[in-house]
């Protein structure tokens, strides 16, 4: 039987991780928090890049796991930004797992929406740069 197997974005990853057994809960999978807590990192790169600085986490809007991640798993993470406002930048994470090194396939196993805010030196909220007061560059 066939297993069903996608293929990784045509892009480049924002973050590449292989979990390791340090990361597993009690029932061999890697933590739910361990994945959010990658799913954040990733997140906040190209928020970083498009503030043109710090940026802090102010929620997370959606988040759903699809499938587990196991150790030794390659787990890519795709981030890119999906709305710019005045001081605050959402951003879409798509993550997938290459695994079964034999017979290789590659799962969805998460995807999350989080907004994070651009802050100053001081932790303040400030504008992201751009046209218009933040509008896509």
């Amino acid at each position: 039987m066939n297993k069903p197997s996608l293929c990784l974005p045509d892009r480049q990853p924002t973050l590449r991780v292989v979990p390791m057994p340090a990361d597993l809960n009690q029932n061999g999978d890697v933590f739910g928090g361990w994945v959010m807590a990658q799913v954040d990192v990733a997140g906040a790169i190209p928020a970083m890049r498009r503030a043109r600085g710090r940026v802090a986490t102010v929620s997370v809007n959606s988040f759903q796991f699809r499938q587990p991640v196991s150790v030794g798993d390659i787990v890519s993470f795709y981030a890119e930004i999906v709305h710019v406002g005045r001081t605050s930048l959402t951003v879409r994470v798509e993550v997938f797992a290459e695994r079964n090194y034999a017979d290789p396939i590659t799962v969805k196993v998460t995807q999350a929406e989080l907004t994070y805010v651009a802050i100053d030196e001081s932790g303040n909220k400030r504008e992201v740069p751009g046209k218009n007061g933040g509008e896509m560059e």
